[in-house]
C-alpha cells in the first residue's frame, strides 16, 4: 500500500502545466531561483479536504501515509492545530481574511458578504510583496472576491507559470478526501473495514465500517498526490528555497466530525517544513522531525504568510503569526464556531485550551443531527439515524439525534472522542467558568455578528459590510444582544432555567427582542402557555425574525387559533421569491419544527416558490431541499 496509488492521479491533474511556454518559463524560473530565494522564500501549501490528523506521523496505526510521514521527519508537526470552523467555506473564509468569520459575517455555510474596504485578502498582500500567487484550485469563500486576488486560480495554476526569478506562493488542494468521496461507489478497497477504528458514538455496522475504511483509503491516495507535487519541487531544484505547509481544511468528513465544532471537527494535521537557508524564519521551537503544542488556528495562517515575506501583519488581522520575521506570542486559547449549515440554522461557539474543549450552545433546543440533505447522502448517517429511530442504540450513540445541553466541557486527555460532558461535574466548575469567560470575551472582542439572525445581519449591513456595521454607532448594540442570547439558552437541559426577562421585549433593538422570544420557545410548553399574550404581540413585531420566532413558539406549543395564526405568519414569510433566502429558510425551519401540527398547510407548503432572482448559484439548493424534507415528513405524519 504505497503512496504510488495517487501519483498517476496527480500527474494527470497537474501535468497540464508542463508543456510549451509554461515549461520554458518554469525552467527559466528554476535557473534563477537561487537569486530570488536568497531574498524571499517560496511558499508551498499542500492542502486537502475533510480530514483530521489521521496520518501515520500523528500516531494513527490504521493510516497508510508514507509520503506525508516522510515530510514530517523534516518538518515541525503541530499537535494542537484548529481549523476554527468545522466545514469548508467558513474555514476558507478564515484563512483568506485572517479574521474570524463571526467578525466579518461569513460564518454561515454558504453565504456571500463583503469585506471592508480597509481589508485585503492575503494573496493580494503577497502580490504586493512581489510574489506570484497560484491556487490549484478551490476557493469557496463566504466573501465577495475582489478582482485579481490571485495571479492564477484554476486547475492549471502552478508556480511554473511565474516570471523568471519571481518568488512564489502556490496552493495545491486535493479533493479526493472530500466527504463526497467517502460514499462514492464502486470503490477499490485498500484498508480492511474490519480493522477500521470506530469512534464510540458511531454504531458498529458494515456501512459505518466501509465508510471509515474508504475515508482512510482516500487519505492514502491523497498522500500519493502530495508526493507528486513535492517531486515536482525537487525536479525544479526549488526544494531548498521553499517553505512547505501541509494541512487539512477541517476534521473528517464523517458525520459528527464535519460540521460540528468539537475537537473532532476542528482538529487538523499541520506540518511546517522550513529549509536550512530560511531557518531564521522558522518558529522559535522549530526542529526537523519535532513537535509543537502551540495552539494555532486557521486565523493565524494569513498573518504568518505576511510575516514570512518579511512584513508585519496588518493590525486588522485577528490571528497571530507563528513564524517569519514578526512572530507573535502564542495565544492561550483556540476558538471555533458553527452557524447555519446549508439549510439548517444553528449557533455554537467553542473554546479550547489544548486539553479541555468548551462548547456554548445558543440553540440547544435543536438536535445535533438536524436533517441536512447533503450529510444524509453518507451511508453512515442513514444507518445511524435508522438505528436510533428503531430504538436500537444506547448512549453515547444516541446523543447526536437529541437536543443539546447549553454547555459542554470535555477533557481530551481522558475522553478523546468527547462523549463525557463534564459541565455539571462539581470538580470541573473552575475550568468551565474559565473557558466560558474566554469564549464570551472573544465574542465581544471580535464583535461577533453571528448572533444576529442572518437576515438581520444583511439588512443592517446594507451600504456597508458586516464588520464595519458592527463597529458603527447605533447599528449593533453587541453587548445587549449577546446578553439576551446567553439568557435565552441559559440552563437549557438542566431543569432549572431562569425566568425570561420580558422587559427585553420592549428593547429598541430587534435582535434583543428576537432572543427574548427564543428564550420563551426554548423553555417549552409551560413557558409558551405562561407568555402567550407576549407571543401574540410578537407576531406583529416589525422585525420578521421576531415574528418567525414567536410563530415557532406558538406553532409548536400553542393551542387552537394560536397555532393557526402562527402557521399563517410562517406561510406569509416563507415564499423565497418575495422574502429572500434567509427569511425563507428561517420560516421553513419553524414550520418543520411544528411537525404534524403543520399538516393542514401541506398543499400550501408544496406550492411555495423556491427561487429568488439573482441569487448566487451555490445558494439555490437550500430552500428546495428543506421544503422537500418538510413535505416528505408531513406526508408520513
Amino acid at each position: 500500500m504505497s503512496g504510488s496509488t495517487g501519483g498517476s492521479i496527480s500527474r494527470r491533474r497537474f501535468g497540464g502545466v508542463l508543456g510549451g511556454a509554461a515549461l520554458a518559463a518554469g525552467l527559466g524560473a528554476s535557473l534563477s531561483s537561487c537569486t530570488a530565494a536568497s531574498a524571499k522564500p517560496n511558499i508551498l501549501w499542500l492542502t486537502c479536504e475533510d480530514i483530521g490528523p489521521e496520518l501515520g506521523c500523528y500516531g494513527d496505526s490504521y493510516a497508510d501515509t508514507p509520503n506525508l510521514d516522510k515530510l514530517a521527519t523534516r518538518s515541525l508537526r503541530y499537535t494542537s492545530a484548529w481549523s476554527n470552523a468545522p466545514v469548508c467555506a467558513p474555514a476558507r473564509t478564515t484563512i483568506i481574511s485572517g479574521c474570524y468569520p463571526t467578525s466579518v459575517g461569513g460564518e454561515n455555510m454558504r453565504s456571500v458578504v463583503k469585506l471592508p474596504p480597509s481589508m485585503k485578502m492575503y494573496p493580494t498582500l503577497l502580490r504586493e510583496a512581489g510574489y506570484y500567487t497560484s491556487n490549484n484550485s478551490k476557493k469557496d469563500y463566504n466573501l465577495e472576491e475582489p478582482v485579481e486576488v490571485w495571479n492564477e486560480s484554476s486547475k492549471k495554476a502552478h508556480w511554473r507559470n511565474r516570471a523568471p526569478g519571481q518568488p512564489f506562493f502556490s496552493v495545491f488542494n486535493f479533493t479526493i478526501t472530500h466527504e463526497s468521496q467517502i460514499r462514492t461507489r464502486p470503490h477499490k478497497a485498500i484498508h480492511d473495514p474490519a480493522k477500521a477504528p470506530l469512534p464510540p458514538y458511531h454504531p458498529d455496522t458494515p456501512e459505518v465500517r466501509l465508510d471509515w475504511a474508504q475515508y482512510y483509503d482516500n487519505i492514502t491516495t491523497m498522500d500519493g498526490q502530495a508526493a507528486e507535487v513535492l517531486a515536482q519541487l525537487e525536479e525544479d531544484g526549488l526544494a531548498e528555497d521553499t517553505i512547505v505547509f501541509f494541512y487539512g481544511d477541517h476534521g473528517s468528513g464523517m458525520p459528527r466530525s464535519k460540521r460540528w465544532p468539537y475537537s473532532s471537527g476542528l482538529h487538523v494535521a499541520m506540518l511546517l517544513h522550513v529549509p536550512a537557508k530560511f531557518r531564521k524564519l522558522a518558529p522559535p521551537e522549530y526542529e526537523s522531525g519535532g513537535t509543537s503544542d502551540r495552539k494555532i488556528g486557521f486565523v493565524d495562517l494569513a498573518p504568518t504568510l505576511v510575516s514570512l515575506t518579511g512584513n508585519k501583519p496588518p493590525a486588522w488581522m485577528q490571528g497571530r503569526a507563528f513564524a517569519g520575521m514578526a512572530p507573535a506570542e502564542p495565544g492561550k486559547y483556540q476558538f471555533g464556531f458553527r452557524g447555519r449549515m446549508d439549510e439548517r440554522y444553528d449557533c455554537v461557539r467553542t473554546c479550547g485550551d489544548g486539553r479541555f474543549v468548551y462548547l456554548r450552545q445558543f440553540m440547544p433546543h435543536k438536535i445535533y443531527g438536524q436533517h441536512i440533505a447533503y450529510m444524509f447522502e453518507t451511508p453512515t448517517t442513514q444507518i445511524w439515524k435508522k438505528l436510533y429511530d428503531e430504538g436500537k442504540l444506547k448512549p453515547p450513540m444516541t446523543y447526536f439525534w437529541e437536543t443539546k445541553p447549553y454547555e459542554e466541557l470535555y477533557d481530551l486527555q481522558a475522553d478523546r472522542w468527547e462523549t463525557k460532558n463534564l459541565a455539571q461535574i462539581p470538580e470541573h466548575q473552575e475550568k468551565l467558568k474559565e473557558l466560558r469567560t474566554a469564549t464570551i470575551d472573544w465574542m465581544k472582542r471580535v464583535r461577533d455578528v453571528g448572533i444576529l439572525p442572518e437576515y438581520e445581519m444583511h439588512e443592517r449591513s446594507k451600504g456597508s459590510d458586516p464588520y464595519d456595521m458592527a463597529r458603527t454607532e447605533g447599528k449593533y448594540p453587541m453587548e445587549r444582544v449577546l446578553a439576551a442570547a446567553l439568557a435565552a439558552s441559559d440552563g437549557y437541559g438542566t431543569g432549572s432555567q431562569p425566568p425570561v426577562d420580558l422587559e427585553r421585549l420592549k428593547d429598541a433593538d430587534s435582535a434583543v427582542r428576537y432572543w427574548t422570544v427564543m428564550g420563551i420557545l426554548m423553555r417549552g410548553e409551560k413557558s409558551v402557555a405562561e407568555h402567550t399574550a407576549a407571543l401574540r404581540a410578537s407576531l406583529k413585531d416589525p422585525a420578521p425574525n421576531v415574528r418567525i420566532a414567536a410563530a415557532e413558539a406558538l406553532g409548536c406549543y400553542g393551542k387552537g387559533a394560536d397555532v393557526n395564526s402562527a402557521l399563517e405568519t410562517l406561510l406569509e414569510l416563507a415564499p423565497m421569491d418575495k422574502n429572500g433566502l434567509y427569511l425563507s429558510l428561517a420560516s421553513l425551519g419553524a414550520i418543520d419544527a411544528m411537525g404534524k401540527r403543520a399538516k393542514p398547510a401541506l398543499a400550501r407548503i408544496e406550492a411555495l416558490p423556491t427561487k429568488q432572482e439573482g441569487l448566487e448559484q451555490r445558494l439555490t439548493n437550500y430552500v428546495p431541499r428543506l421544503k422537500d424534507d418538510i413535505v416528505a415528513n408531513l406526508k408520513k405524519a
